[in-house]
């Protein structure tokens, strides 16, 4: 590896996960003498962030940092897409997506605060997120190395990474049982891997623990829920009559959808790398969102600019899933929010 030496502080991106949990002892291993700082952004992984600040300090990051950018994904990156009508092939409504560029934001101003040497990220080489995150990254920081080891380290399975957690005695919250691999935020919750990788397989939806954020429409009560959402120029603002703010407005469509099996969607996309991928995505609040943006629009909006609006909505949604979010055409491209 090339001018180590100059490598003496790195601001990790920083999950929790096995990835990243056995990259702190790594990053120190491969780049000597080097403090590895933990950043892990909250864009409302709830449950998934308890414990992490201590498991990351037992693996040997030097300091953790946890923000809330809860509030500022949903009016700044969320609500945007929403009101462009913005979905990625028609299917998938841009829930990690969306998070990587405020978490990767957040990264570099961390980054700049601590005279960080290099930025490190958890991505594989064959993912959507390392392009989303080292674009944004480049975007703030264009000077900034970026250290991304799953490009370049010996690990090459979850075995291998497995054996390297126990090695140097590192504190997860997984084992060698099977699991899917999950994203999880305020707008969505995904699963991908094991027996989704067969398109012929159906997701079970019917075993415990699989859907986390509502039922199955199966297992929903069989009577309306009704729900008033008011809007003030395309941002919802109010549920059933009573003002709140964004966050919470929508975890509490997020827990009215789930409890009505509304939301669920199964999908193979294109990555931008070029294969393809398929997920199970759980979206209550968001599908409620969608679907009410739109009919406010239907009654709002003249026959040609709503006609036009559709193909605008697709570009923005390319552009969004591609990581070009700090882009001038997806800030031209606000004129369809």
């Amino acid at each position: 590896m090339a001018n180590l030496q100059n490598i003496k502080k790195i601001v990790l991106m920083y999950s929790g996960g096995l990835d990243t949990s056995v990259m702190i002892p790594w990053l120190k291993e491969n780049y000597p003498g080097c403090e590895v700082i933990a950043v892990a952004g909250d864009v409302g992984q709830g449950d998934e962030l308890i414990g992490l600040e201590e498991r990351a300090l037992g693996a040997g990051a030097c300091k953790v940092y946890i923000p809330d950018l809860r509030r500022e994904f949903v009016e700044d990156f969320v609500w945007p897409t929403m009101k462009a009508g913005a979905q990625y092939e028609r299917a998938y409504l841009l829930g990690t997506a969306m998070a990587r560029p405020v978490i990767a934001k957040a990264a570099a101003e961390i980054a700049l605060q601590e005279h960080a040497d290099a930025i490190c990220h958890g991505c594989t080489g064959k993912g959507n997120d390392q392009v989303r995150f080292e674009l944004t990254l480049k975007h703030f920081v264009p000077e900034m190395k970026i250290i991304a080891p799953w490009r370049s380290w010996e690990i090459k399975s979850r075995e291998d990474a497995l054996q390297y957690a126990e090695k140097h005695g590192i504190e997860l919250k997984i084992d060698r049982a099977t699991n899917y691999s999950k994203d999880k935020n305020l707008w969505h919750l995904s699963h991908e891997g094991l027996d989704l990788e067969d398109p012929a397989n159906e997701p079970p939806y019917a075993a415990p623990g699989f859907l986390e954020l509502g039922v199955s429409p199966e297992n929903a009560p069989d009577k309306p829920t009704y729900v008033n959402i008011s809007f003030a120029q395309g941002v919802p603002v109010a549920l059933n009559g009573e003002m709140m703010d964004g966050v919470t407005l929508l975890e509490q469509l997020n827990q009215l959808g789930g409890q009505n099996g509304i939301g669920t969607d199964d999908l193979v996309e294109n990555r931008l790398v070029g294969m393809k991928s398929r997920g199970v995505y759980e979206n209550p609040g968001g599908r409620i969102l969608y679907r009410a943006h739109q009919v406010l629009e239907s009654i709002t909006l003249d026959r040609d600019t709503q006609h036009y609006k559709h193909l605008i909505a697709e570009r923005y949604g390319e552009l969004v899933y591609f990581g070009q979010w700090y882009t001038p055409l997806r800030s031209v491209g606000c004129i369809c929010e």
